[in-house]
């Protein structure tokens, strides 16, 4: 490979490394207020689950219902940016030694 190329191709893995790093920032951001929004969601879900028990009306049992879906869609979105922070660990990785293999 030619010290031209070499060099473009260095700097489009340097781009692509810190691109990656920077999405990788914002998805444990948002990782963390998932985790924080399932929690809450889990809890009023139980909160109202204890309120259908007790009261045993259509309404509450509805209410749960609702809880739960919540909780449920939450936990689906955590579970979606877990996997894109798992895969674009791996494509930082590849990336990395794409990297190394070009110093060598």
């Amino acid at each position: 490979m030619g010290s031209y190329t070499a060099i473009m191709t260095k700097q489009l893995l340097e781009r692509r490394l810190r691109d990656a790093s920077a999405r990788l920032r914002r998805l444990r951001e948002d990782l963390g207020v998932a985790e924080e929004q399932l929690a809450h969601f889990t809890d009023e879900a139980d909160e109202a689950r204890l309120r259908a028990l007790v009261s045993e009306t259509p309404g509450s049992d509805r209410e749960h219902r609702a809880a739960q879906r919540h909780a449920a869609a939450m936990a689906r979105h955590r579970d979606e940016v877990r996997a894109q922070i798992e895969a674009l660990e791996r494509n930082q990785d590849e990336l990395l030694d794409q990297l190394q293999e070009l110093s060598s």
